[in-house]
């Protein structure tokens, strides 16, 4: 009896470690929605090299904490296409797919998915989260959204104060600058960004885009050019960037100094840059991710603000 009970034990205990190591890997899934150029820029592989280093960043830090896309984790991926007015439909459909989290890249994209789900979970990175109407609090959120912010001072624009003092050290004759920039950004924040060029006796006009499209950038910089600025600043909002090169170009033709918010603007053939850290914040995403994946609620995680910045010039 007892050998007969041994042997029924240990198959009953071979069979339920079979059972159990059949049962199928729970896969959990993530939309990720960019505002502008390709869906395939969304890599740690991406041919372009802004999106090859914030990705590599984003996927290496979801790999070492145990998310693979593959394995455990599928990764959809969307794009606006540079057209802010489809965002929103752009965002009904994400929801339609009802994905664990949505990663929203700008403001923009993140109001358009609030704005389409109160339920699944958001996180972020873009400009002001208060004054472009996310959330109230940077310690608590609260709702479905949480992420990264790409500014450290928010009441003085600490950001694009700095960028002007680079640009007037580099260029101290200037006393007017261009500041392409999305319309809806201008529309709201003018007086902060214009503030910050009168600390420094520059005189700061908004040249607003209307959609990150080509022919939208070649009127902005006739608009540019009737300005007659002494130099120019570029804003870094994502829409922008996935025309870097046409921007530089534009620029070079117009002979002006430019100082730009990625350093891939300098690799493009731009003057000088001054970024955050961008790998560490899409590190901080990736982590926000993983924390909401296993249970965690966004509306209790804070906001991460950057604490690193750099230059770079040619």
């Amino acid at each position: 009896m007892r050998r007969r009970d041994f042997t029924m034990g240990l198959l009953l205990a071979t069979a339920a470690g079979v059972a159990q190591a059949q049962e199928p890997v729970k896969r959990h899934q993530i939309a990720i929605v960019i505002p502008a150029g390709p869906t395939a820029f969304i890599s740690d592989t991406s041919s372009d090299t802004l999106n090859r280093r914030l990705y590599r960043a984003f996927f290496g830090e979801l790999r070492r904490l145990g998310d693979v896309e593959g394995q455990n984790l599928t990764v959809e991926r969307y794009s606006g296409e540079g057209r802010p007015k489809g965002y929103a439909d752009l965002a009904r459909e994400v929801v339609n797919r009802n994905p664990d989290v949505i990663v929203a890249i700008t403001n923009l994209v993140a109001l358009a998915a609030r704005a389409a789900t109160g339920t699944i979970p958001i996180v972020w990175i873009g400009g002001d989260p208060i004054q472009g109407g996310l959330t109230t609090s940077l310690a608590h959120p609260g709702g479905n959204i949480t992420g990264v912010t790409v500014y450290a001072g928010y009441e003085d624009y600490e950001i694009y104060g700095k960028r002007l003092q680079i640009l007037k050290e580099a260029v101290p004759s200037v006393s007017k600058v261009a500041f392409l920039v999305m319309r809806d950004t201008w529309e709201r924040e003018a007086r902060s960004f214009q503030e910050a060029g009168r600390r420094l006796e520059i005189v700061v006009v908004g040249i607003p885009l209307e959609a990150s499209a080509s022919s939208d950038y070649q009127r902005a910089f006739g608009e540019i050019a009737k300005e007659r600025p002494d130099a120019i600043m570029v804003h870094d909002r994502g829409e922008l960037i996935a025309y870097r090169q046409l921007i530089v170009e534009l620029i070079e033709k117009s002979r002006l100094p430019a100082i730009y918010g990625y350093r891939e603007y300098v690799e493009a053939g731009g003057l000088m840059a001054y970024e955050t850290d961008f790998g560490q914040l899409f590190r901080r995403m990736a982590d926000d991710v993983h924390q909401i994946l296993n249970g965690a609620k966004p509306g209790d995680i804070p906001i991460y603000q950057p604490t690193k910045y750099g230059s770079s010039s040619i």
